[in-house]
């Protein structure tokens, strides 16, 4: 641009310097001065174009920098959130296997309370079966839930109410409880559970523990009294070879802990799907063709998850 600007001036000196000159040499000169100031503007305009970008990139590369500090920071409280939901995940492992092995060593629930649970179970023994030995409460699947979803039949229903009752009673109120879901070993395949967002086996066991926890909260029952869990076809107490063997090992166990409920306000105690960290939605559902098995029927077909 400093050439250009040169080449201008000595056009414009010689012009008065000689005075009068040839038109053609003026026409020249005439020529040459406006085809270098307009490569002067193209110059400038480059030269503008060239700022204007570098400055983008600054900005951009500014944008990167705090990007890479978000991005940190996301980082990190991914980390605390696994590292707390691991923790959660654990204890709940923990409490699970505590009450499962406590068999034999104590009564984990005062006479009255146990003699109430039994009393319940006997009136309702097509739905449900009580394990005074560790204070849990079985709700059976097959009977619990509606055919081909997790709705509570109205049967369910009723003995979860009259179940909440003794669970809100002055023997029974101060006492944790734990909903753990179970399937069988069935994969789940059938495309209509899957869209209704049953993946697998982890998310069905837990939907299903968790439509039975609304339903007690639908009655009263403190959530904050509540962790609930799934395990898939981890935790089998009984043979899955055999029809009979999954219909046991398809229910919705409710584990009195012999702790007391945590103090305070704020969220239930524990929520998700146990030995796979993953939040649940409500809508349970798994596909079968019974409403009321027996023991007679051959239930092969009967789980077409």
């Amino acid at each position: 641009m400093a050439r250009m600007h040169h080449w201008l001036g000595l056009a414009a000196l010689s012009v008065s310097l000689t005075g009068c000159v040839a038109p053609e040499k003026y026409n020249a000169l005439k020529l040459d001065r406006d085809r270098l100031a307009e490569q002067l503007g193209a110059a400038q305009a480059d030269s503008a174009a060239a700022r204007s970008e570098a400055e983008a990139y600054k900005n951009q590369l500014g944008m990167v920098g705090q990007g890479a500090g978000s991005k940190d920071a996301m980082i990190l409280n991914l980390s605390s959130t696994n590292a707390d939901l691991q923790k959660q995940l654990e204890d709940l492992n923990r409490r699970y296997a505590d009450a499962i092995n406590r068999v034999g060593t104590s009564s984990p629930l005062p006479p009255a309370l146990t003699n109430e649970l039994s009393a319940f179970a006997a009136q309702n023994p097509d739905l449900v079966d009580f394990d005074a030995g560790r204070g849990i409460v079985k709700f059976k699947s097959d009977v619990t839930f509606k055919s081909g979803s997790s709705d509570l039949t109205p049967q369910a229903k009723d003995a979860i109410g009259r179940f909440s009752q003794i669970l809100n009673s002055a023997a029974a109120s101060g006492y944790e409880l734990m909903i753990a879901g179970h399937t069988d070993n069935t994969r789940v395949a059938n495309p209509a559970t899957i869209q209704a967002g049953h993946k697998d086996n982890w998310y069905l066991s837990a939907h299903r523990a968790i439509s039975v926890g609304q339903e007690m909260q639908n009655h009263r029952v403190n959530q904050q009294r509540l962790a609930v869990t799934g395990y898939a076809d981890q935790r089998p107490i009984a043979n899955n070879a055999s029809e009979t063997g999954k219909a046991q090992n398809r229910r919705v166990e409710v584990l009195i802990l012999p702790t007391t409920v945590r103090g305070g306000g704020g969220a239930p105690v524990a929520s998700g799907a146990a030995s796979r960290t993953q939040q649940a939605q409500p809508r349970p559902n798994k596909d079968f063709t019974p409403s009321v098995p027996t023991a007679n029927t051959d239930r092969r077909d009967a789980y077409n998850k």
